[in-house]
């Protein structure tokens, strides 16, 4: 058996993440000086200007956290086959997305009054004067992005820690000055171009580890893994809870609202062949790192804790310059993923309930443009309490708790609304809190079930949703004469 090599700083690794980092700051403060007299749609949606190879890699990347280098990979060496649902989830989830509900999403959002975000997009569907939909679309996105931002944070502290050998906490906050940096600056172009080329790194280090991984494999190394390990149908609860993974990507409002960038629905559907591909080949090569890694490393107990299968085996494999290259791909997942959700935390705040609640309406750009950033600073530094408490989790507990809040809460409400004719904004408003406190209370209570707790708080949500519509009267006139409008409009 293969044990962990106990290996020392790289300069060069550290170099070359020095010059990562700096590149995508560069980024950050080229969109600022380009939009910086743009207002608030330029900033929290890039004007719907996005082309389908940057709107593609960018929802995957804000999908693709550190997780899936850290969290899957590991899940899979420590526990075997069983999690490959995970990604057959995930796979499945995320194609049905870009194929079903990514061409309506864009359509609905330009004919509901042009809406930006996914509160308002949802207010503005059912032509609701109250902005309570807003508000709790709001609220829940603070709560679930904090959370959801503390695993990119985590392991951005988890990176810096094992390579250059910082103080973990203060590793978190380097990370978080850096993705604050850029989006403070840059805000969603600065995001989407950003993802753009993290999406491209992700890729190429997943595609390249496991494969001089696996020729260094001693061959007698699969005798000492227990035959339970290589069975995927063992237990149906990992089916059950693996292919739940998919139902959160319906609900995913830092993915979904890439769909709402894309310049037009010729591109959306380059968008999605690129955007699905890339996806499905990283979930298989996450794969095969979490088995190669259990090959190649053995069982160890200080992996599985810190969620350091790929990291052990690229600084084992690598030079210092191409590991440095390899790993900034772990800061790149982190960093895609963090600032999406910073981005997307600060919209909702800054035109959901700062602008129409706090202000009435009557703030100006400049002036939403800066409510957003402060936002993003407030989110980051919470989410680094968070990813820095002793009792906080792992990087894949952390991701698990955030993606069944967003998809149980939001998932059933959008299909509904852009399927559904006669759906109303009560089943909206129903949809959305039984999904949350499903969610929430099955993750508290029930967890020990053995079942995600997104499938119980999704199937509660568009059963909540589905009975509230019915008990309750038809939406307005003009509120089915916009969905029939969307079904006609193409441009």
């Amino acid at each position: 058996m293969r044990r962990i090599m106990n290996i020392h700083m790289d300069l060069s690794e550290v170099i070359v993440f020095i010059v990562y980092l700096l590149f995508m700051l560069g980024i950050g403060v080229y969109f600022f000086f380009k939009s910086k007299d743009g207002g608030e749609k330029s900033y929290f949606l890039g004007g719907r200007q996005m082309g389908p190879w940057v709107a593609a890699l960018s929802a995957g990347a804000s999908d693709m956290s550190a997780w899936v280098l850290m969290g899957l990979p590991t899940s899979i060496y420590a526990l075997g086959l069983g999690q490959l649902w995970i990604a057959v989830g995930l796979a499945l989830g995320y194609s049905i997305s870009w194929i079903l509900e990514a061409p309506r999403l864009r359509r609905f959002s330009i004919v509901a009054n042009d809406s930006i975000t996914i509160p308002q997009y949802l207010t503005n569907r059912f032509q609701e004067k109250s902005k309570v939909l807003q508000v709790l679309c709001a609220c829940v996105f603070l709560i679930a992005y904090t959370i959801y931002s503390a695993s990119s944070m985590k392991a951005c502290g988890t990176l810096f820690h094992t390579v250059i050998g910082i103080d973990p906490t203060l590793a978190m906050y380097l990370g978080a000055f850096i993705i604050v940096g850029y989006t403070f600056l840059g805000g969603f172009s600065a995001v989407c171009w950003t993802d753009f080329f993290q999406g491209m790194m992700i890729l190429g280090a997943l595609l390249i580890a496991p494969i001089f991984a696996a020729s260094m494999i001693d061959t007698s190394a699969a005798a000492s893994i227990p035959a339970s390990y290589w069975n995927p149908m063992r237990d149906w609860r990992d089916i059950v809870s693996g292919l739940a993974w998919g139902l959160g990507y319906f609900g995913m409002p830092h993915i979904i609202i890439r769909f709402m960038s894309i310049r037009s629905q010729h591109d959306m559907r380059k968008s999605a062949a690129i955007g699905i591909t890339w996806t499905f080949l990283i979930l298989i090569f996450a794969t095969i790192v979490g088995i190669v890694g259990r090959l190649f490393l053995g069982m160890d107990e200080t992996v599985t804790k810190d969620s350091l299968v790929f990291i052990n085996m690229v600084r084992i494999i690598f030079p210092g310059i191409v590991s440095g290259i390899l790993l900034s791909a772990v800061l790149a997942a982190s960093m895609s993923t963090a600032d999406s959700q910073l981005l997307s935390a600060a919209s909702a705040f800054a035109s959901d309930v700062y602008k129409p609640v706090f202000r009435k309406n009557k703030a100006s750009e400049r002036e939403m443009m800066w409510a957003g950033r402060i936002v993003v600073l407030v989110i980051a530094i919470l989410s680094v309490l968070i990813a820095s408490a002793p009792n906080s989790g792992s990087i894949m507990a952390l991701v698990t708790n955030a993606w069944g809040i967003f998809g149980a809460a939001f998932g059933p409400t959008i299909l509904l609304s852009l399927f559904w004719r006669r759906f109303n904004f009560h089943g909206a408003v129903a949809g959305i809190v039984t999904g949350a406190v499903v969610d929430i209370g099955w993750f508290t209570f029930l967890s020990h079930t053995g079942i995600y707790e997104l499938a119980p708080g999704f199937f509660a949500s568009l059963l909540a949703a589905v009975l509230v519509t019915k008990m309750t009267k038809e939406p307005s006139r003009e509120v089915r004469k916009l969905y029939d409008s969307t079904l006609d409009y193409d441009d």
